[in-house]
Parts: C-alpha cells; structure tokens; sequence
C-alpha cells in the first residue's frame, strides 16, 4: 500500500477543518439570530482553524536573536493588491497593546471579518502565488487549490454580522487551540441538524451569492456611468478652458482697440474743440462787423430821414413843377420804389445772415454739449450772441417799420406836393427832380 504525502494529508485536515468550522459558525450564527460578539465560541474556533490554515507550509526566517514564523507577512501584503484594504491595515497598525506580529495578524482577521471582506482580500492573496512563494513553501495550503477551495467558503460568511473589540483584547498571548469536541457529534445529531440546516444554508448562500452579484453588477454600473460623467465633465472642463482663453485672447485685444480708439476721439475731441474755438471767435468777429455795418446803416437811414424832412419842407416853398411833366413824378416814384424794394432786398440778406447767425449759433450749441470743461464760458457766448440777435432783429424790425412809415409818409408828400403844385410844369418838374435826389 502507498504512502500518502503528509502534506496533502495536512492540507485534507485543515480544509475539513475549514469545511466544518465554517459551516458551524453559519448554523449557529442564524440560529443564534443576532450579532455575535468575541465571546462566542463557534467564531473564536473559527479564527483558530484560519490562523492554522495561515500557518501551514509558511517559510521560517532566520532573524538574528531567533527563527520568526509569522503569518502578518503575507497579510500585509494584502494592501499592495487590494487597495480598498489599506484602510484595515492602517487600523491594525495603530492599535495600541499589539507588540507582536502574531497579534496583528489576529486583529486584521477579525477586522476583515466585520468588514465581510476577509473572501475578497484572501482572493487576491492566492492569486499572487510569485509573491506568496516569498513566505510560503510550494506544498502549503495557500498555494494549492485547497487554499482557493477554503477563500471561496469564506464567501459564506458575509450573511453573518459580527462585532467584535478589538482594541482592548489580549490578542498577542491566546493560545490557538482547535477544539475538537465541538465538531465530533454523533450519527443521530448529524442527520437530524443535516436534514433541517442543509436547505436553509443552501438557500442562505445562494441568496448571499444573488446579493453579491446584484451588488456588484451595481457598482460596476455605478462606476462605469462616473467614469463615462468624470470623462464627460473634463471633456467640457477643457473646451471651456479653452473657451475661457480664446475669450480672454479676444477682451484683451478689444481692450487695446478701445485704448487706442479712446486716445484717437480724445485726440480729435481736442482739435474739434480748437477749430471750434477759432470759428466761435471769426464769427464773432463777423458779427460785430456786421453790427457796425448795421450801426452805419441805422445812421445814414436816420440822415437820409432828416434829409427828407428838409426835402419836403423845401417841397413845400418850391412846389410849382409843371403839369406835362408828370409822367416823370411817376418814373420818379417807380425809381423810389425800385430803391426801397432794393433797401428790402438788404434786409431780407440782413435776415438770411442772421438767420444763418442762429444756425450757426444752434450747431455751436449742439458741439458745445460734449465739452464739459468749457460750457459756462460757451454759453455766456451763446447768451451774448442770442441777446445782440434779439436786439437787432428789434433794430431792423424797427427800421423796416420806419421805411414802411417813411415810404408812406413820403407818398403822401409827393401826391399832396403834387397836388398843390397846380398846374405850373416849372414847379411840378422841380419837386419832381427834388424828390428823385
């Protein structure tokens, strides 16, 4: 008969170990029915069984004061593969009263079993077998498929909920007994628990396994669809980015055209101002000539009015023109009529230029609006020009009235002359010919 590897037979008892330990800690825990605690005797045994597991085949090293044996190693690689569990293994390391790697390794079990992670964490572990071989030898329980066969178990406890302390527990100087007693049971047990657990736990895993399938499928829908939002929301980030710079490229150029545009209607502001100013004072040089021209005017109508006056009372002594020569009153009247029509003529121009005065007034008004700096003195301009308008169109209102009336006065001087002239030709010629100068 051949003998059997003691390693695989080691391997065969720790897996059965496993099968039994795990299966016992889901029957007690849902028939337990709450939260189990580190007091409880089915979960103490079972991290017993795991630390054995752990152990098995585990490579020794030589340290300088004695050989260390230590299943914390291959743990703490964990973080490396899986960096969810980084989170638990910075948690084991800051736990005050652990001084021994053994210790550690205790704390992160239990710690990854509250987490029901201990499955997912051990999954990578076994997968790393050129890593693992570093504390491991080649026929451990960890490198073979019983080690994948004990992970894929563990899958099973994530029905249970378990909370455990850590923190103030002895964990450095338990001794990791397996007690036996707690799974040799007899035939009649066996078959009566098998008969009433077995559809339960089978239903149990299969509706732990849909849940982790559902979960799952969740995540990795939840996280495609934040990939697919991240990646949509830096594609827009960016284009904005750019939008941003092109907008900014064209403010700063839309700046320095209105810089430049604003120095340019200052420049032409301020040379607009300075021929404004020029033209303001031409014209008003040209309006106090033509108020001279009008004074001038005013003076020799007024000369002219008492030369008439003195006509007319020499009109008076010497009216004796004959009557044959009236003929040439009337050609001296058409030629009064011309000269008054003309003197009309002059002031219908009068009234253009100040009419063109006031337009010119009205557009200086309008430029002067935009130039803050000079509109008191522009417009006590405006106030004078608009005052001397006034008084001479009073004036030339005043002198058109005066030739009306001097007109008709003198209309009625000549047919009264004229009339009281008689019939003597000499004197009708005469008064005439005085009239006509």
């Amino acid at each position: 008969m051949a003998t059997k590897d003691p390693t695989a037979v080691e391997r065969a008892n720790l897996l059965n170990m496993a099968k039994l330990s795990i299966k016992g800690l889901i029957e007690s825990a849902l028939s337990f029915g709450r939260t189990l605690d580190s007091d409880y005797p089915p979960l103490q045994q079972f991290f017993v069984v795991m630390e054995h597991c752990l152990k098995h085949g585990l490579k020794v090293r030589k340290s300088f004061l004695s050989y260390n044996k230590t299943i914390w190693g291959p743990l703490e690689l964990v973080e490396k593969l899986y960096p969810e569990a980084e989170e638990i293994g910075a948690s084991v390391r800051d736990l005050p009263g652990l001084k021994t790697p053994l210790g550690r390794a205790r704390a992160w079990l239990r710690l990854a079993l509250m987490q029901k992670k201990m499955a997912d964490y051990l999954r990578c572990l076994i997968i790393q077998r050129e890593l693992l071989s570093e504390f491991y030898e080649y026929h451990a329980l960890m490198m073979e498929e019983e080690g994948a066969v004990i992970v894929g178990l563990l899958v099973g406890l994530n029905v249970i909920d378990a909370n455990l302390c850590v923190k103030g527990e002895d964990l450095d100087s338990q001794v990791g007994v397996i007690d036996f007693s707690m799974y040799l049971k007899n035939e009649e047990e066996i078959g009566n628990k098998e008969r009433n657990v077995q559809i339960a736990a089978i239903l149990d895993q299969k509706n732990y396994v849909e849940e982790l399938n559902r979960q799952l499928n969740s995540t990795v829908s939840s996280l495609h669809s934040r990939v697919d939002s991240l990646e949509k929301s830096n594609t827009k980030l960016i284009e904005e980015l750019a939008i941003a710079k092109n907008n900014i490229i064209k403010l700063q150029e839309e700046n320095h055209q209105l810089r430049s545009e604003n120095e340019l209607i200052l420049m032409r502001t301020r040379q607009h101002l300075e021929v404004t100013k020029v033209d303001v004072e031409t014209e008003l040089q040209t309006y106090k000539h033509s108020r001279q021209g009008l004074d001038e005017m005013y003076n020799d109508a007024r000369r002219q009015l008492r030369d008439e006056s003195q006509l007319r009372q020499d009109v008076e002594n010497e009216l004796s023109v004959q009557v044959g020569m009236k003929h040439e009153i009337e050609l001296a009247m058409k030629l009064l009529e011309k000269d008054i029509h003309e003197k009309q003529d002059t002031l219908i121009g009068l009234r253009q230029q100040l009419e063109e005065v006031k337009a010119i007034n009205i557009e200086m008004y309008q430029k002067l609006q935009g130039s803050e700096d000079s509109l008191k003195e522009k417009n006590e301009i405006i106030a004078r020009l608009e005052e001397k308008t006034n008084k001479i169109s009073t004036a030339m209102r005043q002198l058109e009235q005066s030739d009306n009336d001097l007109l008709t006065q003198t209309r009625t001087i000549a047919v009264s002359l004229v009339k009281s002239a008689g019939s003597d030709p000499q004197d009708q010629y005469k008064l005439v010919k005085d009239i006509s100068f």
